[in-house]
């Protein structure tokens, strides 16, 4: 692809960084990738991107910001919270403003839905210290994306795709899978970043499934995975006493010596769609 007009000339990623002062802060869970060769592959990971809106969350200095801006996406609106990053994403902005647009905020606190058209997409190197709540509060509007490409810490990013029965098996997993279809795209060593984390990070692609549950359902799955991993060394009957317990389980087909670490996507939504019922039910 050729490289847009406003791009070329951009000074070195490093050189910015310089200039701005921009240092790496633990509390906002910042590492910054600046390889091109990196954030290049990232994008591409997230398919076609013609026609795409695309929101980036923590941009930070901008290097995947420029990926996406090389791109055919059609949009890409960058959500900062750190002032310092804003300045730095804004003077890339101002070379393709009908392209790339900043916005100042706290994605823990804004609705993303409301900042693109659809098509929209997430691309992102998430904050470690909030990619997980981020995603989740994702995976209740997952009908408004058709893709999210997210980088992780690899841990977070094995628990998204684990299987029953599997180590890393939990709440997570089973939100993500049971509005998603999930998989692990892309390892990363400690050293792409700087500074380099303690640990290594994972792209992980969401593609939503075509039908979502409604947020009656979405909150009755969450009460169950709460209840059932919030007590994984319990038998199944006595984690979800606080969910209907014995009843429940007898209900959904399901042996209440079962531990939730065995249960797959399908029986956790058995579960989650009586659970809903019970509490929509007049007393």
């Amino acid at each position: 692809m050729t490289v847009p007009e406003g791009l070329k000339g951009l000074e070195p990623l490093r050189q910015t960084i310089a200039r701005h002062g921009l240092d790496a802060r633990k509390a906002l869970g910042q590492h910054f990738l600046l390889d091109p060769a990196i954030t290049a592959r990232i994008t591409s990971l997230a398919g076609d991107l013609a026609g795409q809106h695309i929101v980036e969350v923590g941009p930070g200095p901008g290097g995947l910001t420029r990926a996406l801006l090389d791109s055919d996406a059609a949009t890409i609106t960058a959500v900062e919270v750190d002032t310092r990053a804003v300045a730095i994403i804004t003077e890339l902005a101002a070379l393709m403003p009908d392209r790339l647009q900043v916005v100042e905020a706290d994605a823990m606190r804004r609705d993303l839905t409301t900042l693109c058209p659809a098509p929209r997409q997430i691309i992102a190197n998430l904050p470690y210290n909030v990619g997980t709540p981020l995603l989740v509060g994702w995976l209740r509007q997952a009908s408004a994306w058709s893709r999210l490409t997210l980088m992780f810490q690899q841990e977070v990013a094995e628990r998204i795709c684990a299987a029953p029965g599997s180590d890393h098996y939990g709440r997570l997993g089973v939100l993500a899978q049971w509005t998603c279809r999930c998989g692990m795209l892309m390892h990363i060593p400690p050293g792409a970043f700087s500074p380099p984390p303690k640990v290594h990070s994972a792209v992980v692609g969401l593609i939503p499934h075509a039908r979502q549950p409604d947020a009656t359902l979405f909150r009755a799955m969450e009460q169950i995975t709460a209840a059932a991993f919030g007590q994984r060394r319990k038998m199944l009957r006595g984690a979800l006493k606080s969910v209907g317990g014995e009843a429940l389980l007898t209900e959904a087909g399901i042996d209440g010596s079962r531990r939730a670490e065995t249960l797959d996507i399908t029986e956790f939504d058995r579960l989650a769609r009586l659970h809903a019922r019970r509490t929509a039910a007049p007393a």
